[in-house]
Protein backbone atom coordinates (compact mmCIF):
# COMPACT_ATOMS: atom_id res chain seq x y z
CA UNK A 1 0.00 0.00 0.00
CA UNK A 2 1.34 3.39 -1.02
CA UNK A 3 0.70 6.13 1.55
CA UNK A 4 0.90 9.82 0.62
CA UNK A 5 0.81 12.28 3.52
CA UNK A 6 0.27 15.98 2.87
CA UNK A 7 0.03 18.88 5.30
CA UNK A 8 -1.94 22.10 4.78
CA UNK A 9 -0.94 24.93 7.13
CA UNK A 10 1.03 22.27 8.99
CA UNK A 11 4.51 20.81 8.78
CA UNK A 12 4.32 17.01 8.60
CA UNK A 13 6.97 15.94 11.05
CA UNK A 14 8.53 12.49 11.17
CA UNK A 15 6.53 11.72 14.32
CA UNK A 16 3.23 12.54 12.56
CA UNK A 17 4.22 10.50 9.49
CA UNK A 18 5.20 7.51 11.63
CA UNK A 19 1.93 7.74 13.58
CA UNK A 20 -0.14 7.84 10.38
CA UNK A 21 1.75 4.89 8.89
CA UNK A 22 1.45 2.87 12.11
CA UNK A 23 -2.30 3.46 12.42
CA UNK A 24 -3.16 2.95 8.74
CA UNK A 25 -1.44 -0.44 8.54
CA UNK A 26 -4.34 -1.68 10.67
CA UNK A 27 -6.57 -1.16 7.60
CA UNK A 28 -4.73 -3.86 5.67
CA UNK A 29 -6.08 -6.49 8.09
CA UNK A 30 -9.53 -6.11 6.52
CA UNK A 31 -8.62 -5.46 2.92
CA UNK A 32 -5.27 -6.52 1.47
CA UNK A 33 -5.80 -4.95 -1.96
CA UNK A 34 -5.75 -1.27 -0.93
CA UNK A 35 -3.58 0.21 -3.67
CA UNK A 36 -3.03 3.69 -2.25
CA UNK A 37 -4.01 5.91 0.62
CA UNK A 38 -3.85 9.69 0.47
CA UNK A 39 -3.91 11.45 3.84
CA UNK A 40 -4.31 15.23 4.16
CA UNK A 41 -3.66 16.86 7.52
CA UNK A 42 -4.95 20.41 7.99
CA UNK A 43 -5.12 22.98 10.76
CA UNK A 44 -7.99 25.50 10.65
CA UNK A 45 -8.27 27.90 13.58
CA UNK A 46 -8.30 25.60 16.62
CA UNK A 47 -9.46 22.41 14.87
CA UNK A 48 -7.17 19.74 13.46
CA UNK A 49 -8.59 17.95 10.44
CA UNK A 50 -7.49 14.62 9.00
CA UNK A 51 -8.90 13.47 5.64
CA UNK A 52 -8.10 10.30 3.74
CA UNK A 53 -9.00 8.68 0.47
CA UNK A 54 -8.36 4.96 0.08
CA UNK A 55 -8.22 3.50 -3.41
CA UNK A 56 -9.39 -0.07 -3.74
CA UNK A 57 -9.92 -1.76 -7.12
CA UNK A 58 -13.33 -0.63 -8.41
CA UNK A 59 -13.94 1.54 -5.35
CA UNK A 60 -12.82 4.65 -3.50
CA UNK A 61 -13.43 5.30 0.20
CA UNK A 62 -13.25 8.75 1.80
CA UNK A 63 -13.32 9.81 5.45
CA UNK A 64 -12.81 13.03 7.41
CA UNK A 65 -12.29 13.62 11.12
CA UNK A 66 -12.04 16.84 13.13
CA UNK A 67 -10.61 17.00 16.65
CA UNK A 68 -8.77 19.46 18.86
CA UNK A 69 -5.63 17.28 18.71
CA UNK A 70 -4.05 16.02 15.46
CA UNK A 71 -3.28 12.57 16.88
CA UNK A 72 -6.90 12.17 18.01
CA UNK A 73 -8.07 13.27 14.55
CA UNK A 74 -5.87 10.64 12.91
CA UNK A 75 -7.18 7.93 15.22
CA UNK A 76 -10.81 8.95 14.52
CA UNK A 77 -10.05 8.95 10.79
CA UNK A 78 -8.63 5.42 10.88
CA UNK A 79 -11.65 4.21 12.87
CA UNK A 80 -14.02 5.66 10.24
CA UNK A 81 -12.11 4.07 7.38
CA UNK A 82 -11.99 0.80 9.30
CA UNK A 83 -15.79 0.79 9.67
CA UNK A 84 -16.21 1.47 5.95
CA UNK A 85 -13.85 -1.37 5.03
CA UNK A 86 -15.66 -3.81 7.33
CA UNK A 87 -19.02 -2.81 5.84
CA UNK A 88 -17.64 -3.24 2.30
CA UNK A 89 -16.14 -6.62 3.21
CA UNK A 90 -19.43 -7.85 4.72
CA UNK A 91 -21.40 -6.76 1.64
CA UNK A 92 -19.17 -8.82 -0.62
CA UNK A 93 -19.20 -11.80 1.74
CA UNK A 94 -23.02 -11.98 1.49
CA UNK A 95 -22.89 -12.29 -2.29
Amino acid sequence: MEINITGHHLETTDALRDFVIEKTHKLEQHKKDITSLEVILTVEHTMHIAEATANIPHMRLHARAEEKDMYAAIQALVMKLDKQLIKHKEKHAKH
